[in-house]
C-alpha cells in the first residue's frame, strides 16, 4: 500500500504501518508517478484550497478516487439528513469543504459526507475519560458518528462507484447526553461540565442525525459497529475503566 505525507511525523507513522510513503512538503502533479489504472485513491486531509486544486488532477490517470468529506457541508442544517438533503446557502465553515469536494468531483471521485469519525482511542469516548470533554449546552442535540473501520470499509467499497455522493455514517444516531451517560457508565467516570453552546467548538453545535441507508445499501457494507455502544464499550477500545 502507497501513502503521501507533507509531515516526516506523520510520514514515519505511515511507515511504522507498513505503507510505502511519498513524502512531499507540497503535494502536486509527482503524486501521478505513483498510479495506475489498477490504483484506488482515498483523500483523507482536511480541505486545502491551493493543495487540493493541485492533488486532484494528478489522479486522474487512478482507477478510482474516494473524496473523504464532511457532514460539515450542510452548516446549521438541523434535522435528519440524507442524500438526497439539499444544500444549505455555504457559509464560512461549510465553503472550503464544499470546494474540494468540488475538485475532486471533476476527476470522478466518489464523496463520503462523514459525521465526527472515531476509533478506539479516538472521540467522544476517549476525551471523556481523559476529562478533555465539555457537554454543549443541555446535551439535547443530536449527533451522528461513525467507526474508523466502518469509514475504511466504506471508502473499499467505494471504489466500485464513480461520480458519486453519498452520507455516511452509524445506525445510532441520537441526543448528546445519551451519548455521555453511556459513556460514564462504562468506564466508571464522572458526567463533565457544561458549557455555554456559544462556548463550544462548531462541531459540537450541530443539531444532525445521518440516515446512511443509501451508501450501505449501493455499497453493500455491513456496518461493524452499528451503535456506539458497540464501538465505544471497553471491550472495543484501549481505554480502561475507571473503579
Amino acid at each position: 500500500m502507497r501513502a503521501t505525507a507533507r509531515d516526516e511525523a506523520r510520514a514515519a507513522a505511515l511507515k511504522a504501518e507498513g505503507f510505502d510513503v511519498l513524502r512531499s512538503p507540497t503535494l502536486g502533479s509527482e503524486i501521478s508517478q505513483q498510479l495506475d489504472r489498477r490504483t484506488h485513491v482515498a483523500v483523507c486531509f482536511q480541505p486545502d484550497e491551493a493543495t487540493d486544486a493541485r492533488v486532484a488532477p494528478a489522479l486522474s490517470g487512478a482507477r478510482a478516487i474516494t473524496y473523504v468529506s464532511s457532514t460539515g457541508v450542510y452548516g446549521d442544517l438541523r434535522g435528519t439528513i440524507d442524500d438526497a438533503t439539499p444544500l444549505p446557502m455555504p457559509n464560512a465553515r461549510s465553503a472550503p469543504i464544499l470546494a474540494a469536494e468540488a475538485h475532486y468531483r471533476r476527476v470522478g471521485a466518489t464523496v463520503l459526507r462523514c459525521p465526527g469519525i472515531y476509533g478506539p482511542e479516538r472521540g467522544l469516548h476517549a476525551r471523556i475519560v481523559r476529562g478533555q470533554h465539555r457537554i454543549p449546552g443541555d446535551g439535547s442535540r443530536a449527533s451522528s458518528r461513525i467507526h474508523v473501520e466502518d469509514l475504511a470499509a466504506l471508502i473499499l467499497a467505494a471504489s466500485r462507484v464513480r461520480g458519486e455522493t453519498f452520507v455516511v455514517g452509524d445506525l445510532a444516531p441520537g441526543p448528546h447526553i445519551d451519548v455521555v451517560r453511556f459513556i460514564c457508565e462504562a468506564y466508571g467516570v464522572q458526567p463533565p461540565e457544561s458549557l455555554p453552546l456559544e462556548d463550544v467548538p462548531a462541531s459540537l453545535r450541530a443539531d444532525r442525525r445521518v440516515d446512511p441507508s443509501r451508501a450501505l445499501a449501493v455499497l453493500g457494507v455491513k456496518l461493524r459497529y452499528p451503535s456506539y455502544r458497540d464501538g465505544m464499550a471497553p471491550a472495543a477500545t484501549s481505554l480502561h475503566r475507571i473503579g
